[in-house]
């Protein structure tokens, strides 16, 4: 008789695939791994998806493969969606009819793109940019158009007018707020990046709540807004931001926040200690967190407890930095200046569309926040700062205007050994500069023997960081 603890995990995403992952390399084959994936596919990088409509093919952004799921001795059942659940015999029944035992039982359902209920939403044309389903819809749908359109002005919207875009299309972004990314950069910043995004051909409109959507003259659709104006295109996409998917947690019972979200403890545990929620579905206190590196982090807190060692999730950092469109942002900590007391220092270039802002404390000794638009040249180091709670220059100021500052610093230099570069595989300075001295001195040499900067990327300029820290110590010239 099998002693093995049997582990089912519904959900197949990026966060799905990590914890199967992080299980498989640590359980010993102490573990019987089963996955129920609700796509027809298995995990792909949600990440990067836009670059399929650059050329990557679906196998190219493919995570994981049959092969390898096999060798982790991982069974996996494609189109099969969970539709009930019992907790009291410790089961869950497929769309397929099959039923599975359990031990534990880990929900890495995700979220879903909200919809706003605009009378029209469900025209022709009309679609949300999530998997690679979605992608294939619109790329079909773009071979007879001339105009698109986004509804959203977030980090996910620009992606898919990136999209849009690339696929040739006349393209026009539309966000309620008063600026484009409202959640992670201030007005200034807003400001500079609609600027930066019109430069490149992408029109911007701003405060505008769309009324309805209806047939248009010259295009598909026309979109009527509050304020009287309108807009004619031939593709709508829905970027206005994702919700918890919860619907298996809530008609089972488990404890879900006021607005959605499964409540988890530092564990990861749900309110049914058996069943786990990580990633996007999951509510901590009071928050969701819509970056996949948290989501890694709250599997391998998951995996620890099913294995009976000691980790909890204590929340997570929400700084990003990325490339939109090619334009550099860069958001960190206290990015609005919500803390009491918080001082703000600015630089801006209108010529060059730059926009720079570090948020200090009310002693103006330690760095809380940061915005960077148009060029992220100090995001590194001043990321260090905010993390390690480092003192800052007597003026903050010199830490993002070019005339106040020095020689340029590596922020490699400032780190200790035990600080975490990539967060999604817990790979420290320490790890690299190990790696580092047994030969492995450039960014692909440490992606293969660390797997530094092999998930979602962000922090592959902090590798290369390292390298030309360590590099330097050895007497070694950078090139």
């Amino acid at each position: 008789m099998s002693t093995k603890q049997k582990i089912v995990v519904v959900g197949n995403g990026m966060v799905g695939h990590y914890f199967v992952d992080q299980l498989a390399a640590q359980a010993e084959q102490n573990v019987e791994i089963t996955v129920l994936a609700q796509e027809a596919r298995l995990a792909y990088d949600r990440v990067h998806l836009s670059e399929y409509f650059a050329g990557k093919s679906a196998q190219e952004l493919s995570l994981t493969s049959d092969a390898y799921y096999q060798s982790l001795g991982v069974h996996y059942h494609l189109n099969s969606q969970v539709e009930s659940i019992d907790r009291n015999a410790k089961t869950v029944t497929s769309s397929q009819g099959q039923t599975f035992v359990y031990d534990k039982l880990v929900l890495a359902t995700g979220s879903y793109p909200f919809v706003p209920p605009i009378p029209g939403k469900d025209r022709e044309n009309c679609f949300v940019y999530r998997t690679i389903e979605d992608l294939d819809q619109i790329k079909a749908a773009a071979e007879s158009a001339k105009v698109g359109l986004v509804i959203g002005g977030g980090l996910l919207g620009l992606e898919a007018a990136n999209a849009l875009k690339q696929l040739g299309l006349k393209t026009h972004v539309v966000e309620f707020a008063p600026q484009l990314m409202p959640t992670q950069i201030d007005i200034g910043g807003g400001r500079q990046l609609k600027k930066k995004i019109e430069d490149l051909g992408v029109e911007v409109h701003t405060q505008k709540a769309t009324s309805v959507i209806t047939g248009g003259e010259s295009c598909l659709h026309k979109l009527e807004f509050s304020d009287g104006s309108e807009i004619e295109t031939d593709i709508v996409l829905f970027s206005a931001g994702i919700r918890p998917q919860d619907t298996l947690a809530r008609e089972f019972d488990l404890d879900i926040g006021e607005r959605g979200g499964i409540i988890i403890n530092d564990q990861c545990q749900t309110s049914d200690q058996n069943i786990y929620a990580i990633g996007e579905c999951a509510l901590w206190q009071q928050r969701i967190f819509g970056l996949v590196s948290p989501g890694y982090t709250m599997a391998r807190v998951a995996v620890a407890d099913i294995l009976n060692k000691a980790m909890q999730f204590k929340g997570a950092d929400m700084s990003t930095k990325l490339k939109l469109m090619g334009v550099d942002v860069g958001s960190i900590g206290d990015a609005h200046a919500r803390t009491p007391n918080a001082q703000t220092f600015c630089y801006e270039n209108p010529e060059t569309g730059i926009y720079k802002k570090v948020v200090t404390n009310a002693a103006c000794d330690k760095l809380i926040g940061a915005v960077l638009i148009g060029d992220a040249a100090e995001y590194d180091s001043l990321l260090q700062y905010c993390l390690q709670g480092l003192e800052i220059p007597p003026n903050p100021a010199s830490l993002i205007v070019p005339s106040l500052q020095g020689e340029p610093e590596n922020p490699a230099d400032k780190m200790d050994d035990s600080t975490l570069v990539c967060v999604c595989n817990m790979v420290t300075k320490g790890d690299l500069v190990k790696a580092i001295n047994e030969g492995h001195d450039t960014v692909d040499a440490l992606k293969a023997n660390t797997k530094a900067s092999t998930s979602c990327g962000t922090c592959v300029n902090m590798v290369q960081n390292v390298i030309d820290s360590e590099l330097a110590k050895l007497a070694i010239e950078v090139v």
